[in-house]
């Protein structure tokens, strides 16, 4: 079976560095290491006891010409990370040594790695469920300690746990409904409590999880944060100075920014998504008014809106376009050039303003308070402690979640009882999704394509 081949791959990134890892997982991976490496010190079998460490050299057993040196480690099943016998090369970082090792592994019998296949083996093989397989790629994805800590409670089964929770009450729902079309005197909920009150706690428990999406969507993505404002406010620079790098061109010229630049950065924890955007006014520039196209695009999708303001003229008829474009948005005003003379007179329109200097500096710290402020008003703060449920989840608990409405309808129209089980065995099994209880290889494709080869 393809399972059961011996898989190999290089696991750290791609360049030079001081050290460079292949991992090889399956039943022959010992064998076929130990067929290309020697060690420095004689006697003893070249790899044998389970999480041991071994120096010596690759070779290619062809020729017998030395490739690298390299430290081995050997972990035997079922004590490893895919709960098969695990071999990891330790060799120089440089891509002629990782490559020239993993072709004579290759030769030896192994197969390069599909992208996140040691990760997948964990999961078919039972060490990690799907959710706690996605946190692995979340780990290495963090962008903040929040993103991390999310990630981590995951992986060690944090978010499983309550599904299964509801996954067993679910369960003892559907036993209850079953034993009750056969022998209806003896079905009792064991709380006490009606069938409609049972379904619908577990559908309190849904709500819980879905109201998790948003952070979770937030803690992958950054909080979308779109710096907008008419040509020569100063938008470009202040995405410098927030980067604290030069990342966008800055000119005199009206409309140097064309396209919508994206880029993260961390403010106290919170990971920002930055979208400097095109100057918003009236253009016959073809090229400028996809530009402004793409600002507004970025606007309607952003959870902040930066409004820039230039304080040292007057407020211009293109400011109150803008003005107008974000009205309803969870917006800040940013009054930059306070280095110049003040010439813009007060607007209460947005509510929250800080006055700011990109080109000194000056207010730049507010800013980033204000910005740590809007956010803890909102999903981070008050989802601080949820589960950080991706896409994936959000789908499969809203099929759940659709599922239970029906049976609840089914319950309050008085209808047969083998209906309202349809509707909880299809709750259960779209809850399953989510730990992988249930699933197809569709999913798995989906789910594990999305990792890096050698994870």
């Amino acid at each position: 079976m393809h399972e059961q081949d011996t898989i190999c791959a290089v696991s750290t990134p791609p360049g030079e560095g001081g050290i460079g890892i292949i991992r090889i997982s399956g039943k022959d991976a010992v064998l076929i290491a130990s067929g290309i490496f020697r060690p420095r010190t004689k006697g003893g079998t070249v790899l044998g006891a389970s999480h041991t460490l071994r120096y010596g050299h690759v070779v290619d057993p062809s020729t017998g010409a030395l490739v690298d040196e390299a430290l081995v480690s050997v972990m035997r099943a079922p004590a490893t990370y895919t709960r098969e016998d695990v071999v990891e090369i330790n060799c120089h970082g440089g891509m002629v040594p990782l490559w020239r090792t993993m072709s004579l592994l290759v030769a030896a019998g192994a197969r390069q790695a599909e992208p996140g296949e040691f990760t997948k083996r964990a999961f078919l093989n039972g060490r990690i469920d799907l959710a706690q397989a996605e946190a692995v790629m979340d780990i290495i994805r963090a962008k903040t300690d929040l993103a991390l800590r999310a990630a981590n409670e995951q992986l060690l089964g944090g978010l499983s746990a309550e599904i299964s929770a509801l996954r067993d009450r679910l369960i003892s729902i559907i036993a209850a409904m079953e034993a009750g079309i056969d022998f209806p005197e003896d079905v009792e909920s064991e709380a006490g409590k009606t069938l409609g009150e049972e379904v619908s706690r577990v559908l309190d428990g849904i709500d819980g999880l879905l109201s998790g999406a948003s952070f979770g969507r937030i803690l992958r993505e950054g909080f979308a944060t779109a710096i907008v404002g008419r040509p020569n406010v100063g938008k470009s620079s202040l995405l410098n100075a927030l980067l604290r790098q030069d990342r966008a061109i800055v000119t005199e010229v009206p409309g140097t920014t064309r396209d919508v630049l994206e880029e993260y950065v961390n403010v106290a924890g919170v990971p920002l998504r930055i979208l400097d955007t095109a100057g918003i006014r009236h253009s016959h520039d073809v090229v400028e008014q996809e530009g402004i196209r793409r600002s507004l695009s970025a606007i309607g999708s952003a959870d902040i809106v930066l409004v820039v303001l230039d304080g040292s003229q007057p407020l211009m008829p293109e400011d109150r376009l803008v003005l107008d474009t974000v009205s309803g948005k969870n917006a800040l005003a940013v009054i930059n050039k306070s280095d110049l003379p003040r010439k813009l007179e007060a607007n209460g329109q947005p509510e929250t303003q800080v006055v700011v200097s990109c080109r000194t500096g000056a207010g730049l710290e507010d800013l980033r308070q204000s910005i740590v402020s809007m956010v803890k008003k909102g999903t981070v703060a008050s989802r601080e402690h949820a589960w950080a449920v991706n896409q994936r989840h959000k789908t499969a608990l809203e099929q759940t979640k659709d599922s239970l409405q029906r049976a609840l309808e089914t319950i309050t129209s008085g209808l047969s009882p083998e209906f309202i089980a349809v509707d909880l065995r299809g709750a259960l099994d779209s809850l399953g999704l989510v730990i992988g209880a249930t699933y197809t290889e569709d999913i798995l494709e989906r789910v594990f394509n999305d990792f890096c080869i050698g994870k």
